[in-house]
């Protein structure tokens, strides 16, 4: 099921970015659909107000399909805690001999 939703939410993506590149652009910057100058391959208002609502229809799509796949991706990992999974550190008895000894105190 992830798998198809992924599938579905890389193609989004990618005619997402498609749409935005055919757009119109304000100052002539990155709009491959005609951002100066005489005719283009898309022109008019008809078309600026299409690629419009299309780009809202799959930006929305977009956001349906991420959220999808974050609850199905939470819904299939089982819950772990780091303290769960951390090992307890062996305990060390400490005797006598363990313990450093100190240099004797010389009398000043």
């Amino acid at each position: 099921m992830a798998t198809v939703v992924l599938v579905i939410h890389l193609m989004i993506a990618a005619a997402l970015v498609a749409i935005i590149l055919l757009q119109r652009s304000e100052g002539g910057a990155l709009g491959i659909g005609g951002g100066g100058g005489g005719g283009g391959f898309m022109t008019g208002r008809g078309t600026a107000n299409l690629l419009t609502r299309i780009t809202a229809g799959l930006a929305a799509a977009f956001f349906c399909t991420s959220i999808l796949l974050t609850i199905l991706a939470r819904q299939s990992a089982d819950p772990i805690s780091v303290l769960d999974q951390a090992e307890p550190a062996p305990q060390q008895e400490q005797t006598q001999d363990s313990l450093p000894s100190l240099p004797p105190l010389s009398p000043n």
